[in-house]
């Protein structure tokens, strides 16, 4: 009777389960996609990247996926919490206090489901990661971290220095050593692998020194954008010509200063203090070499990037890890580097919203080549969920575009709404909201000024004409206006014009975890 009655028959520990995926989420710091060849664009042939383009060309470019908050902490907070800034309580760097890590987040639902989770590289988000068996964060210059002698968390309790490699090298040495080593290979893994470049102030690896310093880069078509009929953006210090400042520069100040006096030379341009290395170099000629600075060193940055991430892919490969890893190349958001004779982001057009997101899965079988949906970044956390067979959590405010992924989705939604609260400082830019659909984009700032932007996408891609107001748009204008207070019915923004400006105004000190 035992022989016959365990013959065909398995118990419930033998049954073999479904394999869950892994997932190895990697993101950059302000990484426009405008800097990625799979993109195309300006830099395609100058400055390839062949292994986030491998990612794309095994898998699925998506080419309309937009950050909610266009800057660096906010963005972190919505990925996370797939909720928007409002409802997840960090909406601004600047005095915006520390993350709540007690709420839920998408790595707390991955290690309740038995995931091994890990976070390595920059976080930024003041207090210590939560929802992860490991952590190793970046916690020097105010939680941004450095391109050399970077300081890191371990844990949320072991301060690390790092100085013998460049923090990109570094960061990638320490996914390396926590997927060969410190996991539990019996277990699927879900690991967030994030960079700090290519940020500000864009320090590259000494190796990629010499790299395009024979030549002049092209610069955007948009490069000299007048800003006519965008009243807001007149008054931005994120300008080439006026903002970057001599630490960008890699300028040196001059001898004989005192300590202060050479950290308030360095800063020059940040208050929107004009300055040039000499007086001969004035107008377009310095607005050109600053560029040519700034982007050189940027593209190297990028470099250094890709480069790191062709080592972990090469890993999964060797391993026979890749065929069950969703892998994700992404950043926080996108950046300016010289459209509109701009850099850094915040701002709600397509160069600082936009953010690369390419997706591999060999074994999920995601539908090849490019897509158009409107996505956001409150998406990734249950779209993730989703693909992991996890339950997505109904107070999310994303939706998961698996589905869409997988080419079995054709009814996704058209539009996406942004919100921008930070002002003045950094860069004087005016609080504003507004909402991008498949054909046109409307803003309206709102903090010290009531101005309203429209762009038709289709006809003006590069948005340098603001037709707001002008005859022949009135209908279209109703309509983005209903969808618009639609879109903040829905994500619960049901704050009157007042209660925004006083966000703005709050003052909350940032402790940066356990007091590093």
């Amino acid at each position: 009777m035992l022989a016959l009655g365990s013959v065909g028959c398995k118990s419930a520990k033998e049954v073999e389960q479904p394999k869950r995926p892994n997932i190895l989420f990697i993101m950059s710091d302000d990484h426009s996609t405008g800097a990625i060849s799979a993109y195309g664009g300006l830099y395609q042939d100058i400055a390839p990247t062949p292994n986030i383009d491998r990612i794309a060309n095994e898998g699925i470019r998506f080419d309309n996926v937009y950050c909610t908050n266009a800057i660096c902490g906010p963005s972190r907070a919505a990925i996370l919490t797939g909720k928007y800034s409002h409802i997840n309580g960090f909406y601004k760097n600047e005095s915006g206090g520390d993350f709540d890590g007690s709420q839920q987040t998408f790595p707390k639902l991955f290690q309740q489901a038995g995931y091994q989770t890990a976070v390595i590289g920059k976080w930024h988000l003041g207090s210590a990661p939560t929802g992860f068996d490991y952590s190793k964060v970046m916690v020097n210059h105010g939680g941004q971290g450095t391109y050399f002698n970077t300081v890191y968390l371990e844990n949320g309790r072991d301060t690390i220095p790092e100085g013998q490699f460049h923090s990109t090298t570094q960061v990638a040495n320490d996914a390396l050593k926590w997927l060969s080593q410190g996991r539990d290979q019996d277990k699927p893994f879900m690991l967030m692998y994030q960079f700090k470049a290519p940020h500000r102030p864009w320090y590259p690896d000494e190796k990629y020194a010499d790299l395009w310093e024979d030549k002049d880069l092209p610069v955007p078509a948009t490069f000299e954008d007048s800003w006519e009929g965008k009243l807001a953006l007149q008054d931005n210090w994120q300008r080439i010509d006026k903002n970057l400042n001599p630490k960008d520069m890699k300028v040196a100040p001059p001898a004989g200063l005192s300590k202060k006096e050479e950290n308030a030379f360095l800063k020059l341009g940040n208050r929107n203090e004009f300055w040039t290395p000499h007086d001969s170099l004035q107008g377009d000629a310095l607005k050109h070499w600053k560029f040519q600075r700034y982007i050189k060193d940027y593209l190297k940055c990028v470099k250094g990037v890709d480069e790191q991430i062709g080592r972990v892919l090469d890993y999964l490969d060797e391993t026979g890890l890749a065929e069950n890893t969703i892998v994700i190349y992404t950043s926080d958001q996108g950046f300016f580097i010289g459209e509109h004779g701009l850099f850094d982001k915040r701002l709600m057009y397509e160069e600082s919203t936009r953010m690369p997101f390419v997706m591999r899965y060999p074994k999920g079988k995601l539908a090849q080549g490019v897509n158009k949906n409107v996505i956001s970044n409150v998406d990734f956390a249950p779209t993730l969920l989703d693909f992991a067979g996890i339950d997505v959590p109904m107070d999310m405010q994303g939706r998961s575009f698996r589905q869409v992924a997988t080419g079995q989705d054709r009814s996704w939604r058209d539009s996406y709404y942004y919100h921008y609260y930070e002002f003045p400082f950094w860069h004087h830019i005016q609080p504003h909201y507004g909402i991008r659909t498949k054909d046109y984009k409307l803003i309206h700032f709102y903090y010290s000024m009531d101005e309203w932007e429209l762009y038709d996408l289709n006809a003006d891609p590069d948005e340098l004409n603001n037709l707001y107001g002008k005859a022949g748009y009135e209908e279209i204008t109703a309509k983005l206006k209903v969808e618009l207070t639609q879109l903040q019915d829905e994500y619960q923004m049901d704050k009157s014009l007042e209660e925004l400006r006083a966000m703005t105004d709050a003052r909350i000190k940032r402790v940066y975890g356990n007091g590093h």
